[in-house]
C-alpha cells in the first residue's frame, strides 16, 4: 500500500474543506451588502427607482446590480480611495462586488430567511423625532413635466421670540423623486426676499451669493440629498438663528415626465447650549478664469490659499457643473510634504456631496491649500449639455460652469478666530480680483472691527476708487476717517454718500455726529431731523 505523504494529506484537506464551503446565498451574503449600502435610497418613498428590501426585489434586478456594482457606477461615491478618509464612505470592497457577481452566476439562491439581517426601519415622518420648529414653504413650486433640471430657491422666515441655537436640521424635500439635492443657507441680511417676484414665491438660480455679515460668516455645511441621515452638530457646534433671519433652501429639481408640485419643509432642533466652537467655511475658486472653448478636452483652473494659522479641516464640499471632469485638492505642508484632501477622477454633479473626515485633518500655519479643477468640453463628454459643444463661461445657470472647493475649518486652538481667517480669505480674493468693490468694502469693515484703523482707511479708499458711485463705500470711508481723527474728510465722504443716495440713513446719522464734532450745529440739526423722521420711535434720537 502506497504511503500518503504530508503534502498529499494537506492537499486532500484543502479539497475537503473547499467542498464543504457553503454556497453564497442572498440571506447570508448578499442581503447584508444591499441593506447597508443600497436600501436607504432603494425603498418605498425614497429616491431610488425601485425597492431593494426583499429577496424578490433584489432577484428581479440582480443582473443589473452585478453590472453596476462591478463598474462602480453604484453605490455612487465620487472620491478616489486613498485621497482622504471620509466618514460614511459608500464604497463596496472588491470582495463584496465579487460576492454579488458569484451569487448571480450561481443562480441567485435565497438561503435561509432566518439568517437575513433585520430590515431597516421605515423612515418616520421626522427621522430625529418631532422638531422644535417646523417651517413649511409659503407656496409650492410647480415643476414642469419635462425640460432641463430646475434650480429653485424657497425662502423660509422663522418666527422667533429670541435667539435660538440650532443643533440639527432635517429637510423634507416634499418628493425625493424630484429633488436631487439641496443646500440650506442662513440669510441674515434678508437678501433672498429681495429676489422674489412676490413674498413667498421663491426665485430661480443654481448658485447663490447671498450677502452675509462679515462679523458672522458662514461656518456650517447644511447639505441634503435623498437617503442621507440628518447631521447632528457635535457638542459645542450649534449655530445661532436670530429673530428676523431667513433660511433659503436651494433645491436641484428634476422633471419626472408629468407636472408636479414641490413643497418642502424644514425641521429645526434646538439646544440651550450656546456654541463654543466656531468653524469657518473657506472657499477656493477661480471662476474668473472659466472661459472654456468648444472642443477643449482638458481645461484647467486653479486656486491656492496659504493658511495664516493652525487649523483642523473637518469637511470638504467640491462643486462644479456638467463639464467638470477631474478635481484634485491637496495641502502642501511647510516642510514640503503633500497631504491629499480629496481627489475625484470622474466628477458627476448629480452625485455631489459634503464629505466629512473621520478624523479632523490638522494643517499647520503656512500650509498651502490647492484646488485643481479640469473640464472636458468635447462631444465625447457624456454629461456635456451642449451637443455640439459651445463655449462655456462662469455663471449661475446649469449650462454655465463653476469651480469651487469649500473647506470647513476650525482654528486648532479652538478660539473664535473667524474674523482673522475671513480677513485672510478676502485679501486672497483681492489678489485674484483687484477690482472687486464688495471685497474691499467687507475687508475695510473687518479691519475697523479689529482696530486696524489705518489699514481700514487704505482699503476703503481703494473701494471708492474702484467704484466711486456706491454710496456705502463713501459712508464706510467716512466712518474710518472719523476713527482716525480726520473729521473734515469724514464730513466730505458722508456728504458724497448722501448725494449718491439721499436715503442712506446710516450715512446721514454718521454725518450728524461728524458735524457736531466739527461745531457745525445748525447743519447737524437739519440732518438729525431727517434721521428722526426715518426712525420716529427711536427714543435715543430724540435725546440728542
Amino acid at each position: 500500500m502506497r504511503k500518503i505523504t504530508p503534502l498529499f494529506a494537506l492537499l486532500f484537506l484543502v479539497l475537503a474543506l473547499r467542498s464543504q464551503t457553503p454556497p453564497i446565498t442572498y440571506a447570508h451574503d448578499v442581503a447584508p451588502i444591499i441593506r447597508e449600502n443600497c436600501a436607504s435610497c432603494h425603498r418605498p418613498g425614497e429616491s431610488g427607482p425601485f425597492s431593494l428590501l426583499t429577496y424578490e426585489d433584489v432577484r428581479k434586478h440582480a443582473r443589473q446590480i452585478a453590472t453596476v456594482t462591478a463598474s462602480r457606477f453604484t453605490p455612487p461615491w465620487l472620491p478616489e480611495s486613498g485621497h482622504g478618509d471620509f466618514d460614511g464612505e459608500k464604497r463596496l470592497s472588491d470582495a463584496q462586488i465579487r460576492t454579488i457577481a458569484d451569487w448571480v452566476k450561481s443562480g441567485m439562491p435565497e438561503g435561509e430567511a432566518s439568517t437575513e439581517p433585520t430590515l431597516p426601519p421605515a423612515p418616520d415622518a421626522w427621522q430625529l423625532g418631532p422638531p422644535d420648529l417646523i417651517l413649511k414653504a409659503a407656496q409650492p413650486f410647480s415643476l414642469p413635466a419635462d425640460g432641463p433640471d430646475v434650480f429653485w430657491n424657497f425662502v423660509f422666515s422663522p418666527t422667533l421670540i429670541g435667539p435660538r441655537y440650532v443643533r440639527a436640521v432635517e429637510i423634507r424635500a416634499g418628493s425625493k423623486r424630484l429633488v436631487h439635492h439641496a443646500n440650506l443657507i442662513v440669510d441674515r441680511m434678508n437678501a433672498g426676499r429681495k429676489l422674489e417676484p412676490q413674498p413667498g414665491a421663491g426665485f430661480g438660480g443654481m448658485d447663490l451669493n447671498i450677502q452675509y455679515s462679515v462679523f458672522d460668516p458662514p461656518g456650517h455645511f447644511l447639505f441634503w440629498k435623498p437617503g442621507s441621515a440628518p447631521y447632528i452638530e457635535p457638542e459645542g457646534f450649534a449655530w445661532r438663528l436670530q429673530p428676523g433671519n431667513d433660511l433659503i433652501l436651494n433645491a436641484h429639481l428634476q422633471p419626472s415626465g408629468k407636472p408636479e408640485l414641490v413643497e418642502p419643509s424644514i425641521g429645526l432642533y434646538f439646544t440651550d447650549k450656546a456654541p463654543t466652537q466656531f468653524p469657518l467655511l473657506i472657499q477656493l475658486e477661480h471662476d474668473g478664469a472659466l472661459n472654456i472653448p468648444a472642443g477643449t478636452r482638458d481645461f484647467p483652473i486653479s486656486d491656492d490659499f496659504r493658511l495664516p494659522m493652525d487649523v483642523d479641516v473637518l469637511a470638504v464640499y467640491p462643486h462644479a457643473h456638467y463639464l467638470g471632469k477631474l478635481l484634485e485638492a491637496y495641502a502642501t505642508l511647510p516642510n514640503g510634504t503633500r497631504e491629499w484632501l480629496i481627489r475625484i477622477p470622474d466628477w458627476d454633479q448629480n452625485w455631489q456631496a459634503v464629505y466629512r473626515y473621520r478624523k479632523p485633518v490638522f494643517l499647520p500655519a503656512g500650509t498651502l491649500v490647492s484646488m485643481r479643477w479640469h473640464y472636458d468640453n468635447t462631444s465625447t463628454n457624456p454629461r456635456n449639455p451642449n451637443q455640439p459643444p459651445k463655449r462655456v463661461r462662469a455663471g449661475n445657470n446649469a449650462t454655465d460652469e463653476m469651480g469651487h472647493l469649500w473647506l470647513q475649518v476650525l482654528p486648532h486652538d479652538h478660539r473664535d478666530r473667524r474674523r482673522e481667517l475671513e480677513e485672510a480669505v478676502m485679501q486672497h480674493r483681492l489678489q485674484k480680483y483687484p477690482d472687486d468693490y464688495a471685497s474691499y468694502l467687507d475687508l475695510g469693515e473687518l479691519k475697523l472691527s479689529r482696530l486696524d484703523l489705518q489699514g481700514a482707511v487704505s482699503v476703503l479708499q481703494m473701494a471708492v476708487r474702484v467704484d466711486p458711485k456706491q454710496s456705502q463705500g463713501h459712508n464706510m470711508l467716512g466712518a474710518a476717517f472719523t476713527r482716525v481723527g480726520r473729521g473734515q474728510e469724514a464730513v466730505q465722504q458722508f456728504e458724497t454718500a448722501l448725494k449718491l443716495d439721499a436715503g442712506n440713513v446710516n450715512a446721514r446719522y454718521n454725518l450728524v455726529f461728524a458735524l457736531l464734532k466739527a461745531g457745525e450745529f445748525s447743519a447737524a440739526e437739519g440732518n438729525l431731523a431727517q434721521v428722526v423722521e426715518a426712525f420716529p420711535k427711536d427714543a435715543s434720537l430724540h435725546n440728542l
